[in-house]
């Protein structure tokens, strides 16, 4: 019955999508798009739009519209009802329904979202029994969201890889689930930019071995999930030759995917004689001469989250430092993409035989981090990179 869900913001900003058949591009939203534009107020826009293919059946609560596609015609109260059933779950789940509250829970989220539908069809919407399947956020993760702050920057860089190992001259077209994220897009001289202006489309004649696609740049803030968090205690006491140190790093909307590579990196103040730290995994040094403190990581468990603890010697008679020092991390995510881009179809035409196609995704930081009060300070808060693999079979 419904086919997909989408989550659109009064700034008309799809922030959260899923599909419980196959993957409906975001561009039927299209429609619900323009059908905002001519209501004068949020409230006036159609609760049901119909399309050439789909129909489109919203609710707006909390400044928030959800919008249901469905493709074939069913009651629309039906489908209104269950609109209105999931909002109200979600209230109940986390206090409030808001998209940052949305984005700060959006692996519950999506987890509740999954039981209640089956196939399409309402499954379980009783917030009672959902909770006996899926347990609420717990009052540390609330903490835990609380001392992370505020986004100050955030920006992606992404780009698209591409190994084409193809006989003759073989015409390939790719296409994406949501073109809409992509910005600023700067392509390789094979696409014809003409057909990318009028069908989102990337239409190109390949030439051999690895080349650039395309790179583009997501600055939106709104669409930028912030993939993983730093809680910390760093504390310097007066009249005291030692200090207090104690980070923690977690996984944050990554959508189930393992965050891999992580180190963290930090110059500690000129006053630090020497650390004595204690990490639950990996490995840490300290160089007393650059003050340098660099831990290894490694990958991300989110069911015994890696911390590193212990105690900082000052020198005698310093005074205490003014501030605490700013935390870098290094991380990589396999097969996502945090930008949200997502590859839609790779077809080839003009060639007879039958290419072997391959389509990865990675996401690795750039410059990301942390100041002492918790804020993200981001120039680069990732580079998302796509790499398709063609060759003859």
């Amino acid at each position: 019955m419904i086919h997909s869900l989408f989550l659109i913001n009064s700034s008309g900003d799809i922030f959260l999508e899923k599909h419980w058949k196959s993957v409906v591009s975001r561009s039927v939203c299209d429609y619900f798009f323009e059908a905002q534009e001519r209501a004068t107020e949020a409230e006036n826009v159609p609760p049901v739009i119909p399309t050439p293919h789909h129909y489109l059946l919203s609710v707006y609560r909390h400044k928030i519209f959800f919008v249901a596609v469905i493709q074939t015609e069913v009651p629309p109260l039906f489908v209104i009802e269950f609109l209105h059933r999931v909002v109200d779950t979600f209230q109940d789940y986390f206090g409030v329904c808001s998209e940052p509250v949305i984005k700060d829970n959006v692996v519950v989220v999506y987890e509740v979202l999954e039981e209640m539908l089956d196939n399409g069809f309402p499954l379980a919407t009783e917030s009672n029994i959902l909770k006996e399947l899926i347990k609420p956020p717990t009052i540390l993760r609330t903490v835990v969201n609380t001392i992370t702050g505020s986004t100050i920057t955030a920006e992606i860089q992404g780009v698209i890889d591409a190994c084409v190992k193809l006989t003759g001259m073989p015409d390939l077209t790719l296409s994406f689930m949501n073109p809409r994220l992509l910005d600023d897009v700067s392509f390789h001289p094979c696409v014809r930019f003409k057909r990318w202006e009028s069908e989102r489309i990337l239409s190109f004649i390949p030439p051999d071995g690895n080349f650039r696609l395309l790179s583009y740049h997501v600055s939106a803030q709104n669409l930028v999930a912030i993939p993983v968090y730093v809680k910390h205690n760093i504390s310097f006491r007066d009249s005291s030759s030692l200090g207090r140190f104690e980070i923690t790093v977690g996984p944050k909307q990554t959508m189930g995917k393992t965050i891999e590579g992580v180190t963290v990196a930090s110059q500690m103040p000129r006053g630090v004689l020497n650390m004595s730290l204690t990490p639950s995994q990996g490995t840490h040094t300290f160089d007393p001469v650059t003050k340098m403190l660099s831990w290894d990581v490694g990958k991300i468990n989110p069911q015994k989250l890696p911390s590193l603890k212990g105690t900082m010697s000052l020198q005698a008679g310093a005074s205490k430092p003014d501030e605490n020092p700013t935390i870098n991390l290094q991380f990589k995510i396999q097969q996502l993409a945090i930008s949200g881009l997502k590859v839609n179809r790779l077809d080839m035409y003009g060639e007879k035989y039958k290419p072997f196609k391959g389509i990865k995704y990675m996401t690795k930081a750039g410059k990301f981090q942390f100041e002492p009060e918790g804020r993200v300070l981001q120039r680069e808060q990732s580079w998302t990179l796509f790499h398709f693999l063609l060759v003859q079979k």
